[in-house]
């Protein structure tokens, strides 16, 4: 009996469960809890973040305008070359100012490579054009270079380097003419400054207004036209004093231009004015010489004498 009552008491302590047993079962069920808590917190704060980033108001990045370089710009240089009644000059025209603004005379020439480094106005390009082969003279106006070859060498051998010495000249953005101070008091170079030094008489003043007027208007832009200029040298007894530059200076018809245009015009309108007198230099004087060789050699052998008539040209004239 006593040992029924034992085995019965053992198998109750037996059969519940032990401490450790309990206690592994609350740790599982803490744990199973608390990932429970933790995965319901992780949703919720995932769900209020979304929530709150989509209520928060967020700022656009600034965005610039893409910065577009322009290309640097470029100086398109256009020269045009243009025939004149003078067989030996040819006429270029830049599109680039030739003489400044200010310079004090319509027209600058040299004749000779000294005078194209001699005050008071050198020209590195006129030292240049005067190094070419076969080039004799170079004639500057405002907006255009008159070359004036000799008459044995072809245009063939000697428009190209012209033509390129001027474009890089040009392009250079150098002044064409520099100023320099005059110690010598000589002119170096052919300009109109030298009208200063005009003669004439006191009582004509009023005359030789009325002439220079009427070769400032009428007369000379059209010589420049044919890449020429002219220059008033002085009045005396009614016999007007000119010097023909440029283009018109070598031109076979620069006598007719002085007799059939101008002399006609200036007589036309200024009854005081007789005649008209061109003024040459020692060298033009025997050129002219040779010209009037050739001239009666043509007229022995019965053909006429030449005539070039250009653009512009005073030749045909009318008063």
């Amino acid at each position: 009996m006593a040992s029924k009552s034992i085995s019965r008491t053992l198998g109750k302590v037996l059969s519940r469960p032990t401490t450790a047993t309990s206690s592994s079962k609350c740790q599982r069920l803490a744990t199973a809890q608390s990932s429970r808590a933790f995965t319901d917190a992780s949703a919720r704060h995932t769900t209020l973040s979304s929530h709150s980033q989509r209520r928060r108001p967020s700022l656009a990045p600034l965005t610039q305008p893409a910065y577009r370089q322009t290309p640097p710009a470029t100086r398109t240089i256009f020269i045009q070359t243009e025939d004149t009644p003078n067989a030996d000059a040819l006429k270029f025209r830049p599109n680039h100012e030739v003489l400044p603004k200010d310079f004090p005379s319509s027209f600058l020439e040299y004749m000779t490579a000294r005078s194209t480094i001699a005050p008071p106005h050198p020209s590195p390009l006129a030292a240049q054009l005067m190094n070419v082969e076969g080039v004799t003279s170079v004639f500057y106006g405002k907006d255009y270079i008159t070359v004036t070859k000799s008459s044995d060498t072809p245009w063939a051998h000697v428009k190209p380097e012209v033509f390129s010495i001027i474009s890089e000249a040009v392009t250079s953005g150098q002044p064409i003419v520099n100023t320099i101070e005059n110690k010598t008091g000589e002119d170096g170079q052919g300009s109109a400054s030298s009208e200063a030094e005009a003669t004439y008489a006191p009582e004509d003043e009023e005359i030789v207004g009325m002439i220079q007027e009427l070769l400032e208007t009428r007369i000379r832009p059209a010589i420049q036209e044919d890449g020429g200029d002219i220059e008033f040298r002085g009045f005396h007894d009614g016999q007007v004093m000119l010097k023909l530059r440029g283009a018109c200076r070598t031109c076979d018809s620069s006598t007719v231009t002085l007799k059939n245009g101008i002399e006609s015009m200036l007589m036309h309108y200024i009854e005081e004015v007789k005649g008209v007198q061109q003024v040459l230099d020692q060298e033009e004087e025997v050129a002219m010489l040779e010209f009037e060789k050739f001239e009666e050699k043509l007229r022995a052998q019965g053909r006429g004498t030449p005539t070039t008539v250009g653009k512009g040209s005073l030749d045909s004239a009318e008063a």
